[in-house]
């Protein structure tokens, strides 16, 4: 209906696939708690299978928190323009309402702190698995920081935003916080604390 407009207008601007909301809701058996793979820096996060069986991870944005929907935005916005082998690959978003989806390609291997934070996991990384995935990481920030078109800080960097697919392959996630640097800057002011 007409009532979207201005989101729908907002997103177009973005660059970023609109995906259908009752869709979402059917993928992800309309956010059963069956399906909640954790809770985000804004919001849980749920593992959904679209009708051609491509699984995704589906972050819903909190209807209370108004801080969200900033981070919302941000996220968006980076993600359309970024694109590497070790960064989250974002698949669109949708809106209705008050509801904020992000759409992301889901990691069968949950995340990092998974790993090395549980005794039994952590013996599955072996030191060559460890610095493959340190190098994974490093190549992504060098992007991030250097091999981009954008320059972009990540600011929440920690094992938790690190997933991993089905070969371990480490991929930065959440840029909720993360910040745009011109491309002659060497460093971000930012006023909030961080």
């Amino acid at each position: 209906g007409t009532k979207h407009n201005n989101d729908d207008k907002i997103i177009e601007d973005f660059e970023v696939p609109l995906l259908d909301f009752a869709l979402i809701v059917q993928a992800t058996n309309d956010f059963s708690s069956n399906n909640k793979l954790g809770e985000g820096g804004f919001g849980p996060v749920y593992k959904g299978i679209l009708p051609d069986k491509q699984e995704i991870a589906v972050k819903r944005l909190s209807r209370t928190s108004n801080q969200g929907l900033n981070e919302f935005m941000n996220e968006v916005k980076l993600c359309t323009k970024l694109q590497h082998r070790n960064l989250v690959k974002v698949l669109g978003c949708s809106i209705r309402q008050d509801e904020k989806l992000l759409v992301y390609e889901y990691m069968p291997n949950r995340s990092l702190d998974f790993f090395l934070f549980d005794p039994t996991q952590a013996k599955q990384l072996d030191w060559s698995k460890r610095f493959f995935i340190i190098n994974g990481i490093a190549r992504g920030l060098l992007y991030l920081h250097q091999d981009s078109r954008l320059r972009i800080i990540h600011r929440d960097l920690k094992a938790s935003n690190v997933l991993l697919d089905n070969e371990m392959n480490p991929k930065i996630s959440d840029f909720g916080l993360a910040r745009l640097c011109g491309s002659n800057q060497n460093e971000g002011n930012t006023s909030k604390v961080v």
